[in-house]
């Protein structure tokens, strides 16, 4: 929709373990709420596993249609961490070891006392031409090309990421919600609620049903980049909705 923020971004998840079930995703939630804040639409999310066409086949449809496509996942030391060769080769582009990246991990292994083996040093390799993305956590680093950025998918080291490149990406306007709850079902309310959002096509406009200790209920939520729109779109449905006895 118009009112929603220009600039757009999609998630893709990479890994097995998600598609199978072993590991349970906690990190979609946690970039959503992040990018509303900051004023980019997360537009679409998806799923894929450690299979190198797959992903390069992802990255390449997701980057041309938005403005930011953001990984998680695959960059750990394990032979199966391949998003950096998949991003790479998306791109067209060598993946060697990175000498700020060797830097940064050789001195870590110093200071832990840990050998920098030919594993552990798979984290250092870096697309040429990449910014890193500063890991505050366990060091090896994340990265940035061009509109793609890459991060780990351990969630504490993923928010850590997110944190440092956000000062870099280009914003738009900050997503604006409001909430109506309401003691009726969600059908009760559906034909006021549908006719509301053709009156107000610029704001974005979706209905949660919820049923808890017995109780039915339903929470309107509408979404505005525009504060005066939202404050009018609300306040008119409210006054329909208490005509109508609904609230």
């Amino acid at each position: 929709m118009s009112g929603e923020s220009d600039i757009t971004a999609a998630v893709l998840v990479i890994g097995d373990e998600i598609l199978s079930g072993r590991t349970k995703d906690r990190n979609i939630g946690y970039i959503a709420d992040h990018l509303a804040r900051v004023g980019i639409c997360l537009k679409e999310v998806r799923v894929v596993g450690d299979n190198e066409q797959a992903i390069i086949e992802a990255v390449n449809a997701l980057r041309a249609r938005y403005t930011y496509v953001i990984t998680t996942g695959g960059i750990g030391p394990t032979h199966d961490d391949i998003t950096a060769d998949c991003i790479a080769k998306a791109l067209g582009v060598s993946n060697d070891i990175d000498p700020r990246a060797l830097s940064l991990l050789e001195a870590y292994f110093a200071k832990r006392g840990v050998e920098a083996t030919p594993a552990r040093l798979r984290m250092a390799r870096i697309p040429k031409g990449a910014k890193l993305i500063k890991n505050a956590i366990s060091v090896a680093p994340g990265f940035m090309i061009e509109n793609v950025i890459v991060l780990a998918g351990i969630p504490e080291v993923m928010q850590v990421m997110l944190d440092d490149v956000t000062p870099h990406l280009a914003t738009g306007k900050k997503m604006q919600t409001a909430t109506i709850r309401l003691e009726k079902a969600e059908g009760d309310v559906a034909d006021i609620f549908a006719a509301h959002q053709v009156t107000y096509p610029n704001v974005t406009m979706g209905s949660y049903p919820s049923f808890v200790d017995g109780r039915v209920s339903t929470q309107l939520v509408l979404r505005s980049t525009d504060s005066s729109l939202l404050t009018v779109a609300t306040e008119t449905l409210t006054l329909k909705l208490k005509q109508s006895g609904l609230l």
